[in-house]
C-alpha cells in the first residue's frame, strides 16, 4: 500500500478509508490503485510513500563472529 501524509489545517474524515478521521500531518496508507487521486489534491496530501515502493526497515546489527 501506499502512504500519504494530510496537509490540511484541521481533521479531515475520510469515507474511502472506512470514514476514518485523519489528522494534520498525519501518514496513512491507502489502496495503490488510489494513490494518484489523492496525490493530485496537492493542497491536501502528499506523497510518502509510492505505490510498490518496499517499505524500510532499520538494519539488523550484525552477529559477531568472534
Amino acid at each position: 500500500m501506499a502512504r500519504v501524509r494530510c496537509l490540511g489545517h484541521e481533521p479531515v474524515t475520510v469515507p474511502e478509508l472506512n470514514g476514518r478521521t485523519v489528522e494534520p500531518d498525519e501518514v496513512v496508507e491507502v489502496p495503490d490503485d488510489r494513490f494518484e487521486a489523492y496525490v493530485c489534491q496537492t493542497a491536501n496530501w502528499e506523497s510518502v510513500e509510492e505505490p510498490g515502493s518496499k517499505k524500510k526497515t532499520a538494519a539488523r546489527p550484525q552477529k559477531d563472529e568472534g
